[in-house]
């Protein structure tokens, strides 16, 4: 199936397993999300466990903290990355920080949908990787798939979760395809190893992980053996998984879409030297978005990070040949 169409799948069986869940947000009812991720649930489930909201994500959020707090699990969508950003206060203040103030006491068992990036032809607002502001916060769980199975999976473990998490959604992956095991779990907070490879590992989440996956085959091609590292939760962080690979290889590049200043592909990358310094052969690269504002649809082509230029940032790594 699709990734939109896993993620409805998940959505649909927490709705079935939990009768605490709800799911709301702008259009998310009748018209299904401006990606129909929520397609056919209010008429299967009635209004009262997916329903619409006014145009005012400051509300949604916290009128989730507030459901969240008396025993709900609330499910919000909030429409587009940059759209998400008048509830930043709600999450930054409330939701990242209600656990800690408590010491406990008041869990938020709370999932905030953000689909998010770009490849789709929008327009700035539209396509942005606000992924740092949300990573840099502490007390939230954030997360990114980057396959259908992945979408299913994580997406239920992160309504099952008793605390806070972002979950982003790669818009450019709604309609990718692939095969969903319904009974596959998986763990929040844990990277994977998706290809194995001995001469360099390449460190991703999200939209640029089938980027990845091309230019490790393309690699290949010529002569290199190439890892490929998930992260699938950006914080809190797996460094267990990501260091093993990386002191295996030697070599490490890591690839988002997000603009690299202050970037999480800047804090992998810190991490990594931190805690491999003495295995590498090569000062660790980032292949990025760049630092300006999101470009137009015309030119957003040369903008996110492709093939060539992680095959570029491959050559600069110190090889003996």
């Amino acid at each position: 199936m699709t990734m939109a169409a896993a993620l409805n799948r998940a959505l649909a069986d927490a709705l079935i397993e939990d009768e605490r869940v709800l799911i709301f947000g702008e259009d998310v009812g009748a018209l299904g999300g401006v990606f129909r991720i929520t397609d056919g649930l209010t008429a299967r489930f009635g209004e009262n466990r997916c329903f619409d909201t006014p145009l005012a994500e400051s509300g949604i959020v916290g009128t989730a903290v507030g459901m969240a707090m008396n025993g709900l699990v609330p499910v919000v969508e909030l429409q587009f990355d940059a759209f998400a950003l008048p509830a930043f206060e709600q999450v930054v203040s409330h939701v990242a920080k209600l656990g800690n103030r408590t010491r406990g006491d008041v869990r938020l068992p709370l999932v905030i949908r953000i689909p998010y990036g770009g490849g789709i032809g929008g327009v700035e607002h539209h396509c942005d990787s606000s992924e740092a502001y949300y990573t840099h916060t502490p007390g939230l769980t954030v997360v990114s798939p980057s396959t259908p199975q992945e979408a299913y999976s994580l997406l239920r473990a992160a309504i099952a979760s008793p605390d806070p998490v972002v979950f982003l959604e790669p818009k450019k992956l709604y309609w990718s395809k692939g095969v969903v095991d319904t009974s596959v779990t998986a763990e929040l907070r844990q990277a994977q190893v998706i290809r194995e490879g001995s001469d360099l590992t390449l460190i991703s989440y999200g939209p640029s992980v089938p980027i990845a996956l091309e230019a490790a085959e393309a690699a290949t091609a010529e002569g290199r053996s190439v890892q490929v590292i998930d992260v699938r939760t950006l914080t809190p962080f797996d460094d267990a998984t990501v260091m093993e690979a990386v002191r295996g290889t030697g070599r490490a590049i890591v690839i988002a879409e997000a603009p690299g200043f202050a970037s999480v592909a800047s804090e992998i990358q810190a991490r990594v030297f931190e805690q491999c310094f003495e295995y590498l052969e090569a000062p660790v690269r980032r292949v990025t978005g760049f630092d300006t504002p999101f470009a137009s649809p015309k030119f957003e082509h040369w903008y996110l990070p492709d093939v060539d230029r992680v095959l570029d940032a491959i050559d600069t790594l110190h090889w003996e040949d």
